[in-house]
């Protein structure tokens, strides 16, 4: 399968901006491994959503794909407490 495009909502960059430097690099490096496989191991579809959940630590990555145009979007980026309110 070959790569898809991977766009991040401002709502979520600015999320990862908040995040410390640490947190940061290693959600930067999940991301960047969405635009390869879309659906990696450990990602789960959400109940009632077309949206994905990846985990990183305790942190979580909210996105959604768009296999017509291949496309990965990141929606949310935040703990997991807050992120799915």
């Amino acid at each position: 399968m070959a790569s898809c495009s991977l766009l991040i909502k401002r709502s979520a960059a600015r999320e990862l901006e908040a995040l410390p430097l640490k947190e940061r690099r290693r959600i930067v490096r999940r991301i960047r491994v969405l635009a390869a496989t879309p659906r990696p191991v450990g990602a789960e579809k959400l109940t009632g959503e077309e949206k994905y959940r990846l985990r990183q630590g305790d942190y979580r990555i909210l996105y959604t794909i768009d296999d017509a145009e291949r496309a990965v979007v990141v929606v949310k980026i935040g703990q997991r407490g807050d992120v799915y309110r």
